[in-house]
């Protein structure tokens, strides 16, 4: 299984880093979403000749979905 470095939270020692695994980290993304965004221009001479736009969310469907009204009884 892969494993990622993040920097930690804490101010005590913001230089060291931990290992997370990518399962955790993968769950921590769909939790709470991202968003990519990028551009790409295919150009010959200084001509842009194409441009692609991407703008993709990424969540997971209960991060998105609204939260249900709670029956009253």
């Amino acid at each position: 299984m892969g494993v990622t470095t993040l920097a930690p939270n804490s101010a005590d020692d913001p230089l060291t880093y931990r290992p997370v695994a990518l399962v955790d980290l993968l769950d921590r993304v769909l939790a709470t979403g991202v968003v990519i965004t990028g551009d790409i221009t295919l150009a010959i001479a200084d001509i842009d000749l194409v441009r692609v736009s991407l703008r993709a969310l990424i969540a997971s469907v209960g991060a998105l979905a609204p939260p249900e009204p709670e029956a009253t009884a």
